[in-house]
């Protein structure tokens, strides 16, 4: 026999048992990628991705061997590296490798800057899917397009809203090769918008 008490919690916990089932089964739906609160890093590449800024740089290179360069940065009235043709505004760089090797497992880690406000945001990225063979270049692009060389954007980060000067300053690595830097700049206007 159930007393008074136990007839009225019982309901109650079977609500909130529902209700936590459905929280649990919603999370492991959006995967270890969504966007959560506290969450840093990237999602996979591609238009539905979601970047979010780090609060410090991942990269733990220690190497000191040239052969990986990096080259026309750009952040701004863009060129397609083959055709000389116009494209949209995104932050884009070339990587080189001298080395007689192929270089795999390449990052990059970047930060803009809002040179009247102080603000700062930082982003890091593997470059998963891009090799660079020995002697050879390759452009890489942060547009949110797919592709080799292609990788995911923040579409809010300050190179898209921030009306004054962003200037970008870019750090790439591969293992064993001391890290190289770049420079590229979004001059004072309205943000660049993603075409």
């Amino acid at each position: 026999m159930k007393t008074p008490a136990l007839k009225k919690i019982l309901p109650l916990a079977l609500i909130a048992i529902a209700i936590l089932s459905a929280i649990l089964i919603w999370q492991g739906a959006s995967g270890p990628g969504s966007p959560t609160a506290g969450t840093t890093g990237t999602a996979a590449a591609g238009p539905a991705a979601t970047v979010l800024p780090v609060t410090k740089n991942p990269i733990t290179a220690t190497g000191t061997a040239p052969g990986l360069t990096i080259s026309k940065a750009k952040a701004e009235d863009n060129t397609d590296p083959q055709t000389n043709a116009a494209v949209p505004d995104r932050l884009q760089f070339t990587l080189s490798n001298s080395t007689p090797a192929p270089l795999t497992g390449l990052e990059v880690y970047y930060t803009m800057k809002d040179t009247a406000t102080g603000q700062t945001e930082s982003y890091y990225q593997k470059l998963d899917g891009l090799t660079l063979a020995p002697d050879t270049s390759a452009t890489v692009y942060f547009d949110n397009a797919t592709g080799t060389g292609h990788y995911p954007e923040n579409k809010y980060s300050l190179y898209r809203t921030s009306t004054n000067e962003v200037k970008i300053n870019v750090e790439a690595a591969a293992p064993g090769l001391a890290p190289v830097t770049a420079t590229a700049t979004k001059a004072k206007g309205t943000g660049e918008k993603i075409d």
